[in-house]
């Protein structure tokens, strides 16, 4: 599940890179504060109750989507380059990963814990 406040950093951070300052003349604070209404204003009924969701997105949602491939390229990065360099297969679908790993254990959670 994406944790929202580090997937809103990471959009913002995603345009700011790709030389937006504006999508469509909507400001970058804009466009955080409409996908945190998006990302943190979620409810389900279940059992006639009502649930508001508190981590991740919407199953389903074209944003959640999206906002799982754009957190996705933040991480993958310098994995994907540390995989090449040491002939290691990596390999991604949404947020999905399959990666192989001859390093020790502890280093790679070490890596994964960075």
């Amino acid at each position: 599940m994406l944790p929202q406040q580090e997937a809103l950093n990471i959009l913002v951070e995603f345009l700011h890179v790709h030389g937006y300052r504006k999508v469509k003349g909507i400001p970058l604070d804009t466009i955080r504060k409409l996908a945190s209404i998006v990302l943190e204003q979620n409810v389900c009924v279940y059992d006639k109750k009502i649930y508001k969701q508190v981590l991740g997105g919407a199953m389903g949602s074209s944003f959640t989507l999206t906002l799982a491939n754009i957190f996705m390229w933040k991480w993958q990065k310098e994995l994907a380059r540390r995989q090449d360099i040491t002939g290691e297969f990596y390999g991604r679908y949404i947020d999905d990963i399959f990666m192989t790993w001859n390093r020790s254990e502890n280093d790679l959670k070490n890596l994964l814990n960075d």
